[in-house]
Formats: C-alpha cells, structure tokens, sequence
C-alpha cells in the first residue's frame, strides 16, 4: 500500500544554503581576482545603486505606500491584533484562548451503562 504521509517536499532554498553559496561565491569572486570593493565603490556600480534606490522610493510612496498603510491599520491592526495580544494575556494568565473556549469538546470519560 502507498504510503501517503511519506511525501517529498519541494521547497526553496534554506538560510544556511543562502550563506553556503554567498560564501562559495565570493570564493569565486577572488579566484577571479575580483574585488568586491573596487567593484562596489566605482562610480557606475554608486549610479546604478543610486538608481535602484530612487526608482524603489518612487515606487513606494507612488503605489505600495497607500494598500500597505490601509492593509496594516485596517486590517491586522483593528481586525488582528487586539485579538492577538488578548489571546496571549490568556495563555500567559493560563486561561483557555476564544478558539479553545468557542470549539465544542466531547468528554471521551464517560462510561454508557449496559442496561439489560
């Protein structure tokens, strides 16, 4: 039979894998004879840095600013948080969440009497 809980996952790349290969990277930068702070101070590479970071800005405050503004007051801030930091008060003071206090529970201790 098949075993269903056995599954391969397909995910991306962890941070350790990120730092691996920044750091076989820069290996191959310097076997290049590549230098990362001639190639970072040049004035191109300080133009198109400048570029990015303007061009970025611009998108920000022209398109992203007003959804994300509207998103985090509206929503997590009067829809999430205050939930949020109630149910932590509760699992601090030891209390049941409003999750575990609105689901129903069955008592599995009963014990049905055979009536004969």
């Amino acid at each position: 039979m098949k075993n269903f809980y056995k599954t391969k996952e397909k995910g991306g790349i962890s941070l350790v894998g990120i730092l691996i290969l920044g750091f076989i990277l820069i290996l191959v930068l310097s076997y290049y004879k590549i230098s990362i702070k001639s190639v970072v101070e040049s004035p191109t590479a300080k133009e198109n840095i400048n570029y990015v970071g303007g061009t970025s800005k611009n998108l920000w405050n022209d398109y992203l600013k007003k959804p994300a503004d509207y998103f985090w007051n509206k929503v997590v801030k009067d829809l999430l948080w205050k939930s949020f930091v109630n149910n932590m008060e509760r699992i601090r003071d030891g209390k049941p969440t409003e999750l575990e206090e609105s689901t129903p529970s069955v008592d599995i201790g009963t014990k049905i009497k055979n009536v004969d």
